[in-house]
């Protein structure tokens, strides 16, 4: 049997916790290798994972002046919610007050609140439920 999506964002967490850059998977025989990369302009990217869908707003349009983007201010599991069960948030088309918390990020086993920055209107939520994020990484846009 292949190695299953749920293991292989278990596998990208871990990469995540521990600050690897690569790790290799073998089981019976199946093999999968994560690996993210440094490039030297941008922020670094998530291990490579299979999605099951876009970003919510992933349609919106391009940022201008009035959008404020709110970045990860570490590196760490993005979360929506506050439990698996429990309700986003936030989400697109939600009014959002400054200071609102907008997600959680889990860094060294520690729930890190991530608020909003201005007053405005979500029209972008750019990561993944349970991705992993990057210091500077987009996380959403807000239209002020």
């Amino acid at each position: 049997m292949p190695i299953r999506e749920e293991e292989i964002r278990k596998y990208a967490r871990l990469m995540g916790e521990l600050g690897l850059t690569a790790l290799e998977i073998k089981e019976n025989e199946n093999f999968v290798r994560l690996e993210r990369g440094v490039p030297v302009s941008v922020p670094a990217q998530a291990p490579v994972v299979a999605a099951s869908s876009a970003p919510e707003g992933a349609n919106a349009a391009a940022p201008d002046a009035d959008t404020v983007t709110v970045t990860s201010p570490m590196v760490g599991v993005f979360y929506r919610a506050p439990a698996e069960d429990a309700e986003p948030y936030v989400k697109v088309g939600d009014e959002v007050k400054q200071g609102q918390v907008l997600c959680l990020i889990e860094a060294m086993k520690m729930m890190n609140e991530i608020t909003a920055e201005c007053d405005g209107v979500l029209v972008e939520v750019c990561a993944q439920n349970a991705q992993v994020v990057d210091f500077g990484y987009p996380l959403f846009r807000i239209k002020r």
